[in-house]
């Protein structure tokens, strides 16, 4: 029986170009380098783009030093904030944990009422007071701009506050060309205990074309790339102690390695994707994440759609351009900060132009000399992170027109959900697999 040509689907394609130069460690060395060289960098980018927006801002007041501040004169300085928190953890309350009788409540957020703020530049430091500027907002790492005056107890009082805001955006057609879709996934977490494997496999079936009916396949057919944002695999902590493992052992350590390139193979054979560590993965552990190594991959780095990225990941499909992390920054803002959900720690991360403003303060990284990788020189057109507790989306719009879609991905072990962005207008929807069956 012959096939009906017209009824054979074609995947649509779209063009690739890969964004994550910024992201890659050459020559990594740990000769002594200090993790000051990547504030003062910091520092001078950020201080050189707000200088340059500062004279819109407040046409007619100075800008000065901390060391040449004067009391009660109105000014404009600008320098890294410092988050003072009585909270924050300790090496010395580790000690004192081990060694008292009364154990230490680990909180899982670090933010309290006395927290204050400091700001620095090379000259000195002045502690920032005033109603303006909310403590809890803010953290270690950030470069803004203050107006206020000195007062006379040498504080500084903020009457306003001026951020980099979101930077330039390359141009995209708005609402013109076809459906194309981009799947992101993350926590897929393949080893633990609780983890579905039918799961895994209807979403790969779906992505693949080989689940549901007529509509269904010609919808997969749109599919042009796959993102597998972090934390892809589970391994036993016990397994991982430091000793030499038993035989019986070993297998259990590779097993999910192993299903995991399996799962990547089927996709990798008819859609192009993008795998991210995560703070789970087999990689550095200190961002920026490098790409998980191809030989852990046999079956699936045999394809040229197979590509392994770092974390952050950045990368552009057609005209438009994505940036993403696993998780990891906007975790570490929810542990020295607050906000009502995650989609508001990224709409700061991009606000303040940097995507992980604790590192290295609370949020490993590597110590770079010259460059500060994490600073956002474009706007992305689709902003996406990893290993969430739930799904979420917003569309945010930046002063000079830059439009933005956030997008929260939650956790493919637990949730059994995935996302789903069209490229057209940067809508987005859920890819819900259950396979709970009803009584």
């Amino acid at each position: 029986m012959e096939m009906d040509a017209s009824n054979i689907l074609h995947r649509k394609q779209s063009v690739y170009q890969f964004l994550d130069d910024a992201f890659d460690i050459r020559n990594e060395t740990y000769k002594g380098q200090q993790y000051s060289h990547i504030y003062f960098v910091r520092l001078h980018l950020m201080r050189t783009l707000i200088y340059s927006i500062t004279p819109n801002w407040k046409p007619n007041t100075p800008v000065c030093t901390v060391l040449g501040l004067e009391e009660g004169k109105e000014c404009i300085i600008v320098g890294t904030l410092y988050k003072h928190m009585k909270l924050k953890p300790c090496i010395l309350d580790e000690y004192s944990k081990e060694r008292s009788a009364i154990p230490l409540v680990k909180p899982h957020n670090f933010v309290h009422l006395d927290d204050y703020l400091i700001l620095e530049d090379e000259s000195g430091r002045v502690k920032l007071r005033g109603d303006t500027l909310m403590p809890s907002i803010y953290v270690t790492g950030i470069v803004i701009a203050v107006l206020g005056k000195e007062t006379g107890a040498g504080d500084f009082w903020v009457d306003e506050v001026l951020e980099a805001g979101l930077p330039d955006q390359i141009e995209r057609p708005l609402n013109s060309g076809e459906d194309k879709y981009v799947v992101f996934v993350s926590g897929l977490s393949i080893g633990c205990t609780t983890a579905n494997p039918l799961q895994f496999q209807l979403l790969v079936d779906h992505i693949t074309g080989h689940l549901g009916d007529e509509k269904e396949q010609s919808i997969a057919a749109e599919i042009v790339h796959v993102v597998i944002a972090g934390n892809s695999i589970e391994i036993p902590s016990g397994l991982l102690n430091g000793q030499n493992l038993a035989s019986k052992d070993q297998s259990k350590l590779f097993e999910p390695i192993k299903e995991l390139d399996i799962l990547l193979t089927q996709i990798a054979a008819g859609v192009p994707i993008d795998i991210m560590p995560g703070p789970n993965d087999p990689a550095n552990f200190s961002l920026p994440q490098q790409p998980l190594h191809r030989c852990l991959f046999p079956g699936s780095s045999t394809y040229n759609t197979f590509r392994s990225c770092t974390n952050p990941h950045s990368f552009q499909l057609d005209d438009v351009r994505f940036l993403g992390t696993s998780g990891q920054n906007i975790d570490d803002l929810d542990k020295y900060s607050e906000a009502t959900d995650q989609l508001e720690f990224m709409e700061r991360t991009l606000k303040w132009r940097h995507l992980s403003p604790t590192a290295p303060n609370t949020l490993g990284c590597y110590p770079f000399t010259d460059r500060d990788p994490f600073f956002i020189e474009s706007c992305p057109h689709v902003y996406f992170v990893g290993n969430q507790d739930k799904y979420g989306t917003r569309l945010i719009k930046g002063s000079e027109g830059q439009l933005v879609r956030l997008v929260s991905i939650p956790k493919f072990c637990e949730t059994g959900v995935a996302v789903m962005l069209n490229m057209r207008n940067l809508e987005t929807h859920t890819l819900c697999f259950g396979t709970q069956i009803s009584s």
